[in-house]
């Protein structure tokens, strides 16, 4: 995963050789991975750490 911070706004776009959509594709990006994990996930995922605590 890139974490690395972005320029906001489309000044990047037209300043680069990148596509006008790019930076808009991006934003959309980021703010998906940025979201908080499900309760759902959350619990699931310490789940199998318990479990693979009790494996070793």
């Amino acid at each position: 995963m890139d974490d690395r911070k972005r320029t906001p706004g489309p000044s990047r776009a037209r300043n680069s050789k990148e596509p006008g959509w790019a930076e808009g594709l991006r934003q959309l990006y980021d703010s998906v991975v940025h979201e908080p994990l499900p309760d759902s996930f959350d619990d699931l995922l310490k789940k199998l750490d318990r479990a693979e605590h009790e494996n070793d």
